[in-house]
């Protein structure tokens, strides 16, 4: 009868080692669903124009929001997409004229869930009555708190429409990171 218990019992320590060997050696699978999470798992980014990266035969785009759709009527130089901005934000840049009205334009800083943080007037550094590029300039002041907002959001420069019409709105948006959050 001890002898039945002891063939029992090795049983049973023989089959927990096993299924703990099988659980601590069973990694749980990693899920990638957008290209912040590829790069966190070290997989290799192309320095392509948006970045991109590959995990487990998948390709992930780095969101960099409308900007190349956007290049013929605005170019952003600072900030760019993507890119850690702190209070006060000093934005630069380009524009057709044609995006200016009386040589300003509005600007927004958004969060995610379209909460605004700040808005601003982007101002031309020169002539703005013409088709060709105008630079421009304009300056945010924000509060980070974490408590309110996340720390993705969106800038967005936004033609100006005197006219009010929808057919005239238009507006350049980029992803950033604000920092403290």
């Amino acid at each position: 009868m001890n002898k039945k218990y002891s063939i029992i019992l090795a049983t049973i320590i023989i089959l927990g080692f096993s299924v703990t060997w099988k659980l601590t050696n069973n990694p749980i699978p990693i899920v990638v669903t957008n290209f912040e999470e590829c790069v966190t798992t070290g997989s290799p980014v192309m320095e392509s124009y948006p970045r991109q990266c590959r995990y487990d035969n998948q390709t992930f785009v780095e969101g960099i929001g409308n900007e190349l759709e956007k290049v013929d009527l605005i170019r952003i130089s600072n900030p760019r997409p993507n890119q850690v901005i702190k209070s006060p934000l000093t934005i630069t840049g380009e524009a057709r004229g044609t995006w200016f009205f009386e040589a300003s334009f509005p600007v927004v800083l958004a969060n995610w869930d379209g909460l605004i943080i700040a808005q601003g007037i982007a101002q031309a550094k020169s002539e703005w009555m013409t088709t060709n590029f105008v630079p421009f300039e304009a300056t945010l002041t924000f509060p980070v708190d974490k408590n309110v907002y996340s720390n993705r959001g969106a800038l967005i420069l936004r033609k100006d429409n005197p006219s009010g019409l929808p057919e005239h709105d238009d507006a350049l948006e980029i992803p950033v990171v604000i920092q403290g959050n």
